[in-house]
């Protein structure tokens, strides 16, 4: 019996780890879970799965919900909150394997924690690697634990390597839909709505998570996770469009041979890889071969795309780079979100924050939870000053 920690079990990927769990009575079991500000479905989750411990993102919401747990007769339950509590439930003796999946920086420290306590950590959580991939991916080599990618692209690619040695890889391909704006002329981009940029031809997902995707974003972060994860260097990590999302991502060798990961588009899929690594056990989720009549394939316009371009440089550079990169995107996507900034103006944001970020290294945690907050004050200035130039837009038809 695996005991499981998920950090972040209100969010998409938190509740289908727990529709995994259930799939699998006899195979995992939840120990302790690290939610958010939802607290109607937390205490459902709490009810449900009776965990050791249970953490809040605020102090109020976890005196709202050990009241609440009380009066249902489960005050057994311990609930923790904040960082710390993450951290408690991260880290807590019981727990074998724990899914890092809360968005952001928020659950940096704990999954790092985690590592630390030798624990399995199945990653969900992009900007874990993108800010503090150096310290994690050390931490976890001198633990001798494995680092499982939930991403369904690393996730394919972990599986493709299992085909092969990492001497014997030539480049790892990564696969991106292409986002809402894969034909749409640069020249249109100036008007682009926010709901426009949030309506994905493929994926439904967050809304940050929607627009970095089309903006190329995400797979930004994506070649900086391959590049922590698999020990590889940015120019034998390439992104390849694929619109029908149907192959997950590829790894070529030295002789040529290329691994393809193809599967259903459902992330129980990779959670559940994780989870039963290294064996593969039955599943329900099949993919039908008849999909496979039509594959397209093309190289992501990078003049387009600049937050792409952007990620490869902060890839190359490393350290306080990448921490100013993921900040800035996210100070920038919050403020077109608010409609405060154009679409263009997000890679402007990020660019200008990188510029004015100098290279350093990484020593510790803590170093990178200081940089991150000043790449966030610097970039929220350049929003501010955005904000006061912008003219009003009018959609693109």
């Amino acid at each position: 019996m695996k005991r499981i920690a998920i950090l972040g079990s209100t969010g998409s990927i938190g509740r289908s780890t727990l529709s995994v769990v259930e799939s699998y009575p006899n195979l995992f079991q939840v120990s302790t879970l690290a939610a958010g500000n939802n607290a109607e479905l937390v205490f459902k989750q709490a009810v449900r799965w009776k965990p050791r411990v249970l953490s809040m993102a605020k102090e109020q919401d976890a005196a709202t919900l050990r009241a609440k747990l009380r009066s249902a007769g489960l005050s057994e339950i311990e609930v923790v909150d904040g960082a710390p509590g993450t951290v408690r439930v991260a880290t807590h003796p019981e727990v074998d394997f724990v899914v890092s999946a809360i968005v952001g920086v928020s659950g940096l420290e704990a999954t790092y924690e985690a590592v630390r306590a030798g624990k399995t950590v199945g990653l969900a959580n992009k900007e874990c690697l993108v800010v503090a991939g150096e310290l994690i991916t050390a931490e976890a080599r001198k633990q001798g634990k494995p680092l499982l990618p939930i991403d369904s692209e690393h996730n394919a690619v972990h599986q493709c390597l299992r085909g092969g040695r990492m001497d014997e890889v030539e480049r790892i391909w990564l696969t991106a839909s292409g986002g809402p704006f894969l034909k749409t002329p640069k020249s249109e981009f100036a008007l682009i709505t926010v709901q426009q940029a949030l309506n994905h031809p493929t994926w439904k997902m967050g809304k940050r998570i929607t627009i970095d995707s089309a903006t190329l974003m995400n797979k930004g972060f994506e070649v900086i996770e391959a590049c922590r994860l698999f020990h590889v260097p940015p120019d034998r990590v390439q992104v390849v469009v694929h619109p029908q999302s149907t192959i997950h991502s590829l790894v070529e060798f030295v002789d040529g041979s290329i691994l393809a990961q193809i599967s259903v588009t459902d992330m129980r899929l990779p959670i559940l890889y994780a989870l039963t690594y290294p064996d593969r056990i039955p599943s329900e989720l099949r993919f039908s071969i008849s999909d496979l009549r039509h594959l397209d394939f093309c190289p992501p316009d990078m003049a387009k795309f600049p937050c792409l371009a952007l990620a490869y440089e902060a890839a190359e550079v490393g350290g306080a780079k990448t921490i100013a990169l993921n900040a800035a995107d996210e100070i920038a996507v919050a403020a077109f979100l608010e409609e405060q900034i154009g679409f263009e103006d997000i890679p402007r944001i990020i660019e200008e924050t990188m510029a004015a970020t100098p290279a350093g290294h990484l020593e510790s945690i803590q170093k990178v939870l200081a940089l991150d907050t000043e790449a966030r004050l610097l970039a929220s200035e350049i929003v501010r000053q955005k904000r006061q130039k912008r003219s009003p837009i009018r959609a693109i038809s």
